[in-house]
């Protein structure tokens, strides 16, 4: 089914920008227009979506979030992120706040990443990685068919099976970028704890020197009075002076 075509929200007939109400009026006319026409648009079908089991997993495509064509342009992912997260925000929901808020971070996060140029050049690159690494086997199966002589068909020459076996390898490609993103953060709190833990270790070897440097100074002190005391005391004994040893007087016959 081809994407509904929605009016600029901003624009009316006489080109003035409409009040912030009557802008929302023609919105949210939009919005329930989308619905009746796709099913899939409906809260609590993009809520179960959004957090079914293994949703971790396609939710790294930020594309299958906000389920868009990675070719599609940025201003029509804009208009489909605002409707799906009036869908999901938790006060569209009262009855199931909790995973609607889950579901609408979820979203929200998604086009954030998208809004970003230089993040959504290397979402679009990993698309076109998965095509031509699907491309490539195809290609390969083709040619390993015909050496063998058999008919050279395959599932992927259905443009269904073909958009599937792209689709798979691309979630495969941002789950592989996911893990290598997870190993390098935990490589830098490492890096981090190493760099704190050195730092610590150099600060109580400062800390220690200095007490050593202030406890020699301290000592030094005593040292030197000490000394002093030591010299005062040999100088306040009496010189007695030179006393030669007693003549004996010679005895006579």
């Amino acid at each position: 089914m081809a994407s509904p075509k929605f009016k600029p929200i901003g624009s009316n007939s006489g080109g003035i920008p409409p009040e912030p109400d009557q802008k929302f009026d023609v919105f949210y006319k939009d919005l329930k227009e989308t619905e009746k026409r796709d099913a899939v648009l409906t809260p609590k079908q993009q809520i179960d979506r959004l957090l079914r089991p293994g949703a971790s997993y396609a939710n790294l495509n930020p594309y299958e979030v906000l389920q868009v064509d990675p070719r599609t342009p940025f201003e029509d992912v804009k208009k489909k992120f605002r409707r799906m997260s009036i869908l999901v925000h938790p006060d569209k929901n009262q009855d199931d706040t909790e995973r609607a808020q889950k579901a609408f971070d979820e979203v929200t996060k998604a086009y954030r990443c998208l809004e970003n140029e230089g993040t959504r050049q290397k979402c679009l690159d990993i698309v076109e990685e998965a095509e031509a690494v699907v491309a490539k086997r195809i290609d390969e199966r083709k040619k390993q068919l015909k050496k063998e002589g058999k008919e050279v068909k395959i599932d992927e020459d259905d443009p269904e099976k073909l958009k599937r076996a792209v689709y798979v390898q691309t979630m495969k490609l941002f789950a592989d970028m996911e893990r290598k993103r997870r190993q390098q953060e935990l490589r830098d709190q490492e890096e981090r704890k190493r760099k704190r833990d050195q730092e610590i270790a150099e600060e109580e070897q400062k800390k220690a020197e200095k007490e050593w440097q202030k406890n020699f100074e301290e000592s030094r002190v005593d040292r030197v009075n000490s000394w002093k005391d030591f010299q005062k005391g040999k100088s306040a004994k009496k010189f007695k002076g030179f006393k030669p040893p007693k003549h004996k007087a010679e005895a006579r016959d």
